[in-house]
């Protein structure tokens, strides 16, 4: 009757005790899940991480990758990990060490102590900038603008992506647009924690003289001087079309003052300026 009545209390477990180890269970899953995807996670700036080499405690070393990418070791100095799979930077560590007549065959671990790597800053002309998590490892540049809003009205069609790869500091100009109109998916680039991504002000041109709306406007993708004529509302009743000018700085910086056709594509910070009719 004893064992049977030990036997019944065991079976008698508080609802909220099986819950909590259900729960234990599911987040000892996870952290197994995320140890096993560790060693592919790309170092950004930003991470802390803790360095231990085996059977050596005085290398053991807790430090932040710094915004080029790099940190700093005993024994090594400066050593770029920006961009490197853990994995990797291990074994670059490693071979450091091995290198330089320090340690015979050194064995490295890397921890990540807190993740800030994993995130993208979007700057400039789009509708909501500012720093947003990557929600999958294989984040594009179009997810990342999309979650910024896009581009504004007086944003560029160019993105300017910049960060860390391999340890060396890259920069890499996009032509949006071009992705879609012109099919040119390998310029979709899948980003890395701690990439930047800065939309310039579009360029403009300017009208003034004998034009219906003389101002600044956005050069539309290959805008021509009579689409540029009709941004301005076209001629006035004193004006012409015929008599155009337009000024623009070459090479050298010096502004030349050119009679343009009609047919002619404008260029950023280009003046149109539409003259008198003669009659």
């Amino acid at each position: 009757m004893k064992t049977y009545a030990m036997k019944y209390q065991l079976l008698r477990v508080p609802h909220f005790l099986v819950a909590a180890f259900i729960s234990l269970l599911l987040c000892c899953a996870s952290v197994a899940a995320h140890a096993q995807a560790q060693p592919d996670y790309p170092l950004g700036a930003g991470d802390n991480i803790k360095i231990q080499v085996f059977q050596n405690p005085d290398l053991t070393l807790e430090t932040r990758v710094s915004e080029s990418g790099t940190i700093t070791f005993p024994l090594i100095g400066q050593i770029g990990i920006g961009g490197l799979a853990i994995s990797d930077a291990e074994k670059k560590i490693a071979t450091a060490l091995q290198s330089g007549g320090f340690l015979k065959a050194p064995q490295v671990n890397i921890a990540l102590l807190l993740i800030r790597g994993n995130q993208i800053s979007v700057l400039g002309q789009v509708t909501r900038p500012g720093r947003f998590p990557m929600e999958t490892a294989n984040t594009r540049l179009s997810d990342m603008l999309a979650n910024a809003g896009g581009a504004t009205q007086t944003g560029d069609d160019v993105a300017i992506v910049t960060g860390i790869r391999n340890a060396k500091p890259f920069r890499k100009e996009v032509d949006v647009p071009g992705i879609f109109l012109q099919s040119k998916a390998e310029d979709d680039l899948i980003l890395q924690g701690g990439d930047t991504i800065y939309v310039h002000r579009a360029p403009v041109f300017y009208i003034y003289g004998e034009a219906q709306r003389p101002g600044a406007y956005r050069i539309e993708r290959d805008m021509t001087v009579m689409q540029a004529l009709t941004q301005g509302g076209g001629p006035t009743n004193r004006g012409s079309d015929k008599r155009l000018r337009l000024h623009r700085k070459n090479a050298k910086g010096v502004i030349e003052t050119l009679e343009p056709k009609l047919t002619d594509p404008v260029l950023n910070n280009d003046v149109i300026y539409v003259k008198e009719s003669i009659f």
